[in-house]
């Protein structure tokens, strides 16, 4: 049985994807998501709810280069508030301190 996604969490999860995907691809994209289903019994549906374990998988999975794709999660996400609102959401976008999954987790808030 699929668990239904809360409207905030499926446009985290869209952003997520979209930056995977346009990063390594589909099928790279699916490799990912098995590592972290199968290191961490994380699923895409749990993502939003899970960022630090997202953030530790990626992080295991593509070493330093998460914190690109970190980055570039956190930034389309404010992206997309952004274009939502007349007020500018400012986070401290520095990925490469353990904050990441606290950043994601305050910038979901606001979509």
């Amino acid at each position: 049985m699929e668990t239904q996604l809360s409207p905030k969490e499926d446009k985290v999860f869209e952003i997520i994807d979209r930056v995977l995907k346009q990063v390594f691809g589909e099928t790279s994209s699916r490799l990912i998501y098995e590592h972290l289903e199968r290191r961490h019994s994380l699923s895409p549906s749990d993502f939003s709810g899970k960022m630090d374990v997202f953030a530790k998988g990626l992080e295991e999975f593509l070493s330093s280069g998460a914190y690109f794709i970190e980055n570039k999660i956190l930034n389309d996400i404010i992206a997309a508030h952004n274009s939502q609102s007349t007020l500018e959401l400012q986070i401290d976008v520095d990925v490469e301190e353990p904050g990441f999954a606290s950043n994601i987790e305050s910038a979901a808030q606001i979509i």
